[in-house]
């Protein structure tokens, strides 16, 4: 059988980590897939975790956006070579919190680098690797801005607290890249309430999912 790719993406807010939660119990208990492996960029590996807290930790030291693009490429190569390449390889299907997009969007038009510095650092990290479905949870910014004020504790990481005119940046590159990529990158309304989002997640799963076991099952025989 096939291993499968599955992104969740959206600004900070978006309800992106939620519904990967969900839909991985849902495909489970619905016997969709026999192998499932939910992860997250960055600090999808241990080596990656120590990279997380370098990139989201609130200091005095200002990390310079390069660096903050390389040590994503970083993060995102490691991740690959450990974790979803090899479930890939063993036919599991992948639910990845951010992946390519999340790069993209965020030090592309959030940070303003050069569209093809940010190319060269993917293409390096994933060595063609792409998703076969990216789900983009697209939330109006100030309401993400709301809902992450909201959370227990009412921390906020570097990229969350870079304010509300890099969020609506953000956003734009994901709206770029769904343009660009429409077999691939679906948007969710995620303004609604998480159950009604979820809803339209599975209507919006089911079919590709279908899809993706005739396929396997074709293949078998």
């Amino acid at each position: 059988m096939q291993g499968r790719l599955i992104t969740f993406e959206g600004i900070d807010g978006a309800g992106k980590t939620t519904q990967l939660q969900w839909v991985r119990s849902w495909l489970a208990d619905a016997g969709w897939a026999r192998s499932l492996v939910a992860t997250r960029e960055p600090g999808g590996t241990g080596i990656g975790r120590h990279l997380r807290s370098v990139l989201l930790q609130v200091n005095d030291e200002v990390l310079d956006d390069r660096a903050e693009l390389l040590l994503y490429a970083a993060d995102r190569a490691q991740h690959i070579a450990q974790v979803i390449e090899p479930a890939l390889a063993e036919g599991q299907w992948v639910l990845c919190d951010r992946f390519t997009d999340s790069t993209f969007a965020y030090q592309g038009f959030g940070r303003g680098l050069e569209m093809g510095l940010v190319e060269q650092s993917v293409r390096m990290a994933t060595q063609g690797l792409q998703p076969d479905l990216t789900l983009w949870f697209d939330v109006d910014p100030e309401m993400a801005a709301k809902r992450r004020q909201d959370r227990a504790g009412g921390g906020t990481d570097r990229l969350e607290a870079a304010g509300l005119a890099f969020q609506k940046r953000t956003r734009q590159g994901f709206q770029e890249l769904a343009t660009q990529f429409p077999g691939r990158i679906v948007q969710v309304d995620g303004n609604q309430e998480l159950e009604a989002v979820f809803v339209i997640v599975k209507e919006i799963l089911e079919p590709r999912l279908k899809q993706w076991l005739s396929e396997d099952l074709m293949e078998v025989s």
